[in-house]
């Protein structure tokens, strides 16, 4: 089945040309000029992935991600962000965008940059088509991927989607030494771009989220090499 994006951008200049592209790699493509608009053709056509600018009339592109992860976790996100704008990055994250591209951007990165997100999105949804639910555990810790939740001391964790797949990833790979190139194809996918610092910056996200006070460090750093998970010291 022809994969479809909806492309959320209000410069009719940039939209046209990004649907010539994505066509061309035989996506499915779907345009909206504003944040109303997108959230309609989202409601009605479901896309497989959405380009998303944030810089758009009406609702921002931010306020439009918030609006779809309200009641989807899973379809992959990705925002278009000027170069200056580091709030909108850290917003757009925090709100569960899985990735972002500053503009002006290589439509080589951007192309490779959406089939990473596809394929992992894939994954994700294979692995929930198992009815079993799999527990993941350290120490106290609990995660379960079938219902997406975190649990610790019997607290309930929220984690972004990113923070999750990074903590997946840990849990089952617990008691391995991983650097940070690892971490960053399993998590990230092959085709990803970015500075591997990412990584430093998402570990501290989930280490602050699951050590709560007067819990004990289940993340630990190993100088040099990069990061491994255990139940204890």
């Amino acid at each position: 089945m022809t994969e479809s994006i909806l492309v959320v951008e209000d410069e009719v200049r940039i939209a046209r040309l990004l649907q010539i592209e994505l066509e061309c790699e035989g996506y499915r493509v779907l345009l909206a000029g504003s944040g109303q608009q997108a959230l309609e053709l989202y409601q009605a056509e479901t896309p497989d992935l959405l380009l998303l600018d944030v810089m758009l009339p009406g609702f921002s592109g931010i306020e439009l991600l918030r609006r779809i992860r309200a009641g989807d976790a899973h379809t992959p996100v990705l925002l278009l962000t000027a170069k200056s704008s580091v709030e909108d990055k850290v917003s757009g994250l925090d709100l569960g965008a899985n990735d972002y591209i500053t503009k002006p951007f290589q439509i080589e990165e951007l192309l490779a940059r959406i089939r990473a997100a596809l394929r992992l999105a894939s994954a994700r949804q294979a692995e929930q088509a198992d009815p079993a639910e799999v527990w993941l555990t350290a120490g106290d810790l609990e995660l379960n991927e079938t219902t997406r939740e975190v649990v610790r001391s019997g607290s309930g964790i929220d984690l972004t989607p990113r923070e999750f797949d990074l903590l997946v990833f840990l849990l089952k790979n617990k008691r391995q030494v991983l650097n940070r190139e690892q971490i960053m194809t399993a998590v990230w996918g092959y085709d990803y771009y970015g500075d591997t610092n990412v990584v430093d910056v998402y570990i501290r996200y989930v280490r602050r989220k699951i050590t709560p006070d007067g819990q004990s460090e289940l993340i630990h750093t190993v100088r040099g090499i990069g990061y491994v998970l255990k139940d204890s010291l």
